[in-house]
């Protein structure tokens, strides 16, 4: 496996392309392509990686992805269990940006659009509150005309650039930094192996032996390439599925969070939850019992 370079299934005069997967579960490999993208998930649940980035998907989630930046929509492994076509639901709209003539982006009319196509390189969530009205139009992409479709993602980009003040970055602050093919090879292993096992007592030679190098040689690789150490990416790797849980009330307590999901102590656990999220796990619980209400 590698970082694989995909390729829409478009029709070549297109500049905007709808594809819409009903699946058992999402693309299970970490990829990248030309094209800008936005993903609307609409049925399922997992972990999105965006480079050295990570946090948890679910339905109603909006994402714009840079071109060329590497990324996997990992379901959760519930998906893999009971494979039954339709459990991963999403519609993305793949956008080739260097077919737009640049003169074209710099008419007075499209300043606000052009100023907020740079900031996506690095990934972006639509903000909730804008989820649902966003959903509705793309959703309505996949029928329209050529002609039709590109003039409503371009209306997007203005909602986008007028409307939406609170985007998430999907960053983590670092400057990006290249993957080759043979690089991207290795790095996916490293995440897929972490994804598939992050229950798990993970330890340093293990991760080692699937990247095929030493543990010396491995923490030095890793942290070159995320800007982070690999226990660092293997707790976010288990708060975001902790987080997850707690969401879908799938747990009988914070001890059981913990302990399912790779941690050997509560107060670990709490540690780690707190420094990575910004509140406890029970002020996280508390938080999302209030949004229901």
């Amino acid at each position: 496996m590698k970082v694989l370079h995909f390729t829409p299934p478009v029709p070549q005069e297109d500049s905007v392309i709808v594809d819409e997967d009903i699946l058992s579960h999402f693309y299970n490999y970490f990829h990248r392509h030309k094209q800008l993208q936005i993903t609307l998930i609409i049925k399922g649940t997992g972990t999105l990686m965006v480079g050295n980035y990570s946090q948890a998907f679910q339905p109603n989630d909006v994402y714009i992805l840079g071109a060329n930046q590497p990324h996997i929509f990992k379901s959760d492994p519930k998906h893999f269990v009971n494979p039954q076509v339709g459990n991963a639901h999403a519609i993305h709209v793949f956008f080739d940006l260097d077919r737009i003539p640049r003169s074209f982006l710099d008419l007075p009319e499209m300043e606000a659009i052009s100023r907020f196509l740079k900031t996506i390189q690095n990934g972006l969530q639509l903000p909730a509150k804008h989820a649902n009205q966003v959903g509705r139009i793309i959703k309505k992409l996949k029928n329209k005309p050529s002609l039709e479709r590109l003039l409503s993602v371009i209306s997007l980009f203005q909602y986008f650039s007028k409307e939406v003040k609170e985007w998430k970055s999907l960053h983590t602050g670092f400057a990006s930094y290249p993957v080759s093919d043979s690089e991207g090879i290795r790095m996916n292993e490293i995440f897929q192996y972490t994804l598939d096992h992050y229950a798990e007592n993970i330890t340093l030679s293990r991760i080692a032996d699937i990247a095929n190098i030493t543990p010396h040689a491995f923490c030095k690789y890793f942290k070159k390439h995320t800007r982070k150490t690999y226990n660092t990416f293997l707790n976010e790797i288990r708060i975001n599925e902790a987080c997850k849980r707690i969401i879908n009330s799938s747990y009988d307590g914070i001890s059981t969070i913990a302990y399912s999901t790779g941690f050997n102590s509560a107060t670990n656990f709490n540690r780690v939850f707190r420094k990575t999220t910004g509140m406890s796990p029970s002020d996280y619980i508390r938080a999302y019992k209030s949004k229901d209400h």
